[in-house]
C-alpha cells in the first residue's frame, strides 16, 4: 500500500490523516488495518512508535461511523491501557483522526485526577473509552457504566500490563465484555502469561509481527559506562557537558531516585523534570508539556511513567540506573530515533548491575560498545546514597517486578478507604514514597577526591553554563 486511501478507509479519515501528515502507512498499518476492517481479532508484536495507535484506531472508527451513537452508560469500543501518559496519548490520536466526524464520542477515564466529571461523561455514554484498568474498575463497580454492548476491545501494551500487575484486573474487566465482539491484543514482548491471555481473549486471530521480539531500535547508537555507583551524578553531569544534548531523557530505577537525580542536577546548575507514579496529574502534565515545548529539555522518568511517553527529538536517552528487567531496557531506548531520526542511549553501569546488562546484552543479541570510567570521578557523599539501586524495599534478587501483592502491596480490588483515584491498581515505580521522614540538610555537591581522582574545581559547571543548561536563578561559574 502507497497510501491510506487505497484500504477503502471513510473519506473524512483520509482528510484528517492528510491534515496530520500521514503520508504513507508504516508496516503494521499496512498489515493489520486490511484484516480489522473485515472484523478479524489480531495479535499484535510491536514496539511503540511503530505505528500502531493508527493501526488500530482507524478501523474502529471506519466500523462505528455509520452506527448509533452510544447509549446512556454504553460504550461501543474500549481501549485499555497501563498508563496515564498512554491512555491521554492514545485519546488524542483518536481525536485528530476523528477531526471530521463531529458526532463521534471519545472520552479517556484514569486515575489521579476527578471522578465526578469522569462519572457525569460516562452516563451520558461514550462511543470509544480509552481507560487504565483500575479507574475503569472504580466506575463499574459504581454503576456507572457497563460493557455488556462494547463491539470492539483493544487490549495496548500487554506485557507492561503484566510488569505492573493488572492482568487479572484485565480479566475482570473482560469478564463483562461480550462474547461477540472484536479483540485486538498488542505487546512489544510475548511472554508465556501474556501469550496465555492472549489465547483466552482471542478467536482465530491475525498475528502481525513488524519486528523481530526485543530487538532494539538499529538507528540507536548505543553505550555503556563502567562506574562507581556514587560517582553516576558526577558523570551525569559529564555526559550532559560532552554530548549538548538538545532534549535528554533519563531513566531511574525508582521514584524516589527520580527526584534525586532532578534535585542534584538543580544542584550542579542544570534544569531538569521528574515523572513518575507519586507526582499528581497535573505536575506530570506539566512536566512532560514543558519537555515537549523544550522549555525543560531535560525529563527524568520511571519506566512505568515513560511508557506512555511519544515525544519526537529526543536526542539522548541516559539509563541512569540499569533496567532489572531487560526488556525495559529495549523500550526506554526506544524513545529516542522516532520519526526516522537517529539517537544516542547512554547507560551507566554500576558493579551491582553487571548481571543486568548481561541480560540486556543476550536479549537484544549484541555487546554494547564499552567505556570503563572507574577510579576517575569523585564520589557522592554517603547521605546522597539513599538506595541500592535495585528498587526500594525490594529484595536484591534480579527481575524484581513491581505490583507484588504477596510483598505487601495493594489488593488488586475493592474498596480502598473510599477513595475513586486508581485504587485497584499495584502502586508502581515499585515503592511507596517514603512517609515521616525527618528532610535531610543539603549536602555538598561533591565531596573531597580521594587521592588518584579528578578534583572539581567547578570548570564543568562553567562548562554547563555555556551548554545553557543552567536552571533559571543558578549562580555561573
Amino acid at each position: 500500500m502507497t497510501s491510506f486511501s487505497e484500504f477503502g478507509l471513510n473519506e473524512t479519515l483520509v482528510r484528517a490523516l492528510a491534515d496530520a501528515n500521514y503520508d504513507r502507512p508504516t508496516p503494521i498499518q499496512e498489515q493489520a488495518i486490511p484484516e480489522l476492517l473485515k472484523g478479524r481479532d489480531l495479535l499484535g508484536i510491536a514496539q511503540t512508535g511503530t505505528g500502531k495507535t493508527a493501526a488500530f484506531a482507524l478501523p474502529i472508527l471506519q466500523r462505528l461511523a455509520p452506527g448509533k451513537p452510544a447509549a446512556p452508560r454504553r460504550v461501543r469500543a474500549l481501549i485499555l491501557s497501563p498508563t496515564r501518559e498512554l491512555a491521554t496519548q492514545i485519546s488524542e490520536s483518536f481525536r485528530a483522526y476523528a477531526h471530521y466526524m463531529n458526532h463521534m464520542s471519545i472520552a479517556v477515564v484514569f486515575g489521579g485526577v476527578g471522578y465526578r466529571p469522569q462519572e457525569d461523561r460516562l452516563k451520558r455514554g461514550v462511543d470509544i473509552l480509552v481507560a487504565t484498568p483500575g479507574r475503569l474498575i472504580d466506575h463499574m463497580q459504581n454503576g456507572t457504566v457497563t460493557l455488556h454492548e462494547t463491539e470492539v476491545f483493544v487490549l495496548d501494551e500487554a506485557d507492561q500490563m503484566l510488569d505492573m500487575g493488572f492482568v487479572q484486573p484485565v480479566r475482570k474487566i473482560v469478564k463483562e465484555l461480550p462474547k461477540a465482539r472484536q479483540s485486538l491484543f498488542f505487546s512489544a514482548t510475548m511472554p508465556k502469561e501474556i501469550a496465555s491471555l492472549a489465547g483466552e481473549l482471542l478467536i482465530d486471530p491475525i498475528t502481525v509481527k513488524v519486528a523481530p521480539e526485543a530487538t532494539t531500535v538499529e538507528r540507536v547508537e548505543q553505550r555503556v559506562i563502567h562506574v562507581e555507583t556514587a560517582a553516576k551524578r558526577r558523570l551525569l553531569l559529564d555526559v550532559i557537558v560532552a554530548e549538548k544534548p538538545e532534549r535528554a531523557l533519563i531513566f531511574t530505577r525508582t521514584k524516589h531516585g527520580a527526584d534525586r537525580v532532578v534535585r542534584q542536577l538543580g544542584q550542579d546548575g542544570v534544569d531538569a523534570a521528574a515523572i513518575h507514579g507519586n507526582k499528581s496529574q497535573a505536575q506530570r502534565e506539566k512536566a512532560l508539556a514543558a519537555f515537549k515545548d523544550g522549555s525543560t529539555p531535560i525529563l527524568v522518568a520511571t519506566d512505568i511513567a515513560a511508557r506512555g511517553i511519544d515525544v519526537t527529538g529526543v536526542s539522548h536517552v541516559i539509563n541512569f540506573d540499569l533496567p532489572n528487567i531487560p526488556e525495559s531496557y529495549v523500550h526506554r531506548i526506544g524513545r529516542t530515533a522516532r520519526a526516522g531520526a537517529s539517537g544516542i542511549a547512554i547507560s551507566f553501569c554500576g558493579e551491582d548491575e553487571r548481571d543486568y546488562l548481561k541480560d540486556i546484552e543476550k536479549l537484544t543479541r549484541q555487546k554494547i560498545a564499552a567505556e570503563d570510567r572507574r577510579g576517575t570521578l569523585p564520589l557522592a557523599p554517603r547521605a546522597e546514597r539513599s538506595d541500592d539501586g535495585r528498587g526500594e524495599h525490594a529484595p536484591a534478587g534480579r527481575r524484581q517486578r513491581p505490583g507484588n501483592h504477596k510483598a505487601g502491596g495493594r489488593p488488586p480490588f475493592g474498596k480502598q478507604n473510599g477513595s475513586r483515584g486508581d485504587s485497584r491498581a499495584p502502586k508502581a515505580d515499585n515503592a511507596p514514597a517514603a512517609a515521616g521522614k525527618p528532610a535531610r540538610r543539603p549536602e555538598p555537591a561533591h565531596r573531597p577526591a580521594k587521592a588518584g581522582r579528578t578534583v572539581d574545581n567547578g570548570a564543568l559547571e562553567r562548562s554547563v553554563a555555556r551548554v545553557g543548561f543552567l536552571a533559571p536563578g543558578k549562580p555561573r561559574g
